[in-house]
């Protein structure tokens, strides 16, 4: 290979903000704002765990520079979430922080071992309608949680709220160079510092840590006891933080028009959450509200976003804390309503959208959202509408099963039409007139598909009535696929 065709491949390995200004200063910038508003989320998740603030900013500092690394989706950022926080919080009151680590390691092994057995296949299983009200529910979501931050507070954090809501719409029209939400939070900032204006702020959240992270093994007792009280939280958790990264990355996906690599992302949340064990953290997956931030808002597109986004955090508790501990939860708020907003899919709850709907695909989304918006889990809410999707699928599919009878001088020929499956069969068996009909049947499937073994033993059970009369019945039309399944089971679904 010559030098010259050697430089150009080496060129086209490099990222992009190795070598192009604009896309450095967007990915820092989005990294600052991301760990900006990561800081009050994951004291918040902290304190819902039942553990020390330390512990989930720890936690959002070593998930986001792990994922960075060994992440399938480029932009998206994992941290201390409130998901896991809820799995995790029984664990951690009943049996003490150690478990809650080692359930933590625990559940990195199961995520690993799922992506590696393939669970992001599964998420093709998850229809459109689901994945919208995943999104909007997951806009109430942080809407609602933002307005704990604007309830008995001064009546100042409403001038400001409204300050920073002002600045997050009309800069990004006069320019771009600087990320609004940055922008907004600086500005407020210095206003209530400057005024002496006394409003709720990130050090009232929690104090922030003074020391780096140590790793280290958690403090239990290795024993089967151990493995048995831990592994069902573990399990719990490794599948909601599976799904919810999962969920994000297709939505990065779709935003970005950019594929991601699901895989590789199931099995680095795993060792992401496998180093936070190690450093004592209390782990986490993919965060919707702050991926948005940074991929939306502030247009990030790479890895280094989501590495800064940790590095930063990390720098900002430890070395700037006294600063960032002055910032106005007021300024972070307008932010996240702001997330909101630009998350929320207005086009689905349209006018025009609703009339041309099925009422089957609205119906999925708006369980989805009532789940999700009832029980704070996003998962619960993409299990009921995937439920409930496939539930009203399967019931308009089952409608196009129909038989037709045509009787000519070689016998009656049953014209089978549709999918048969467990739902589309029920009440097959009774479309036939075994008593008159002549000695030779013909059940003609070839515009139909046999899906399974409820329908091989309808149609077995359709041959016996006939012969029990002294009849043959001729099945004929099976494609390939189904004549494979039929000559498989044919006869052997009824025990001698």
């Amino acid at each position: 290979m010559s030098s010259s065709s050697a430089r150009a491949s080496l060129a086209r390995l490099r990222p992009d903000w190795l070598t192009d200004p604009a896309v450095w200063r967007t990915e820092v910038l989005a990294g600052l704002v991301v760990a900006l508003a990561l800081i009050p989320e994951a004291i918040s998740f902290s304190i819902i765990a039942g553990v020390d603030p330390a512990i989930g900013l720890f936690a959002s500092f070593t998930m986001a520079v792990t994922i960075a690394v060994v992440g399938g989706r480029r932009a998206m950022i994992s941290a201390a979430t409130g998901a896991v926080a809820l799995v995790i919080a029984p664990l951690n009151r009943e049996h003490g922080f150690g478990y809650l680590v080692a359930a933590v390691i625990l559940a990195g092994v199961f995520q690993v071992v799922l992506g590696l057995l393939g669970v992001a296949k599964l998420m093709r299983f998850i229809p459109r309608s689901v994945m919208v009200g995943f999104v909007n529910a997951l806009a109430v979501l942080i809407f609602i949680t933002q307005m704990s931050e604007l309830t008995d507070v001064p009546w100042a954090v409403y001038p400001l709220l409204a300050a920073g809501l002002l600045l997050l719409v009309f800069l990004p029209r006069i320019t771009t160079v600087v990320p609004a939400p940055l922008v907004s939070i600086v500005v407020l900032t210095v206003v209530t510092v400057g005024a002496g204006i006394a409003v709720p702020t990130v050090g009232d959240k929690g104090e922030l840590p003074s020391a780096l992270p140590t790793p280290g093994l958690p403090d239990v007792p290795f024993t089967a006891d151990t493995l048995t009280t831990i592994a069902p939280y573990a399990f719990a958790m490794a599948l909601v933080g599976l799904m919810e990264s999962l969920m994000t990355a297709r939505l990065v996906d779709d935003i970005t028009d950019t594929p991601s690599d699901k895989t590789r992302e199931s099995v680095g949340q795993g060792v992401a959450n496998i180093v936070t064990g190690f450093f004592g953290g209390m782990g986490g997956c993919a965060m919707i509200g702050q991926t948005m931030i940074n991929v939306k808002v502030s247009g990030a597109r790479t890895r280094l976003s989501t590495f800064l986004a940790g590095a930063f955090l990390l720098v900002l508790c430890i070395v700037f804390g006294p600063l960032v501990s002055d910032i106005p939860m007021a300024a972070l708020v307008a932010v996240m309503i702001m997330v909101c907003f630009a998350t929320f899919d207005w086009h689905s709850i349209a006018p025009a959208t609703l009339r041309r709907m099925p009422a089957g695909e609205i119906a999925v989304m708006a369980i989805t959202v009532v789940c999700v918006v009832a029980t704070h889990n996003l998962a619960v809410g993409v299990v009921a509408g995937s439920v409930t999707a496939a539930l009203i699928f399967a019931r308009r599919v089952a409608r196009h099963a129909e038989v037709t009878a045509v009787t000519g001088p070689d016998g009656t020929v049953y014209r089978v039409t549709g999918a048969l499956f467990f739902a589309s069969v029920d009440g097959l068996v009774d479309r036939f007139a075994y008593a008159t009909d002549p000695d030779r049947v013909v059940i003609d499937l070839s515009a139909a598909h046999v899906w399974d073994a409820s329908s091989v033993a309808v149609l077995d059970a359709i041959a016996a009535k006939y012969a029990q009369r002294g009849k043959t019945v001729e099945i004929t039309g099976l494609n390939g696929p189904s004549a494979a399944l039929h000559g498989r089971l044919s006869g052997e679904l009824v025990g001698g």
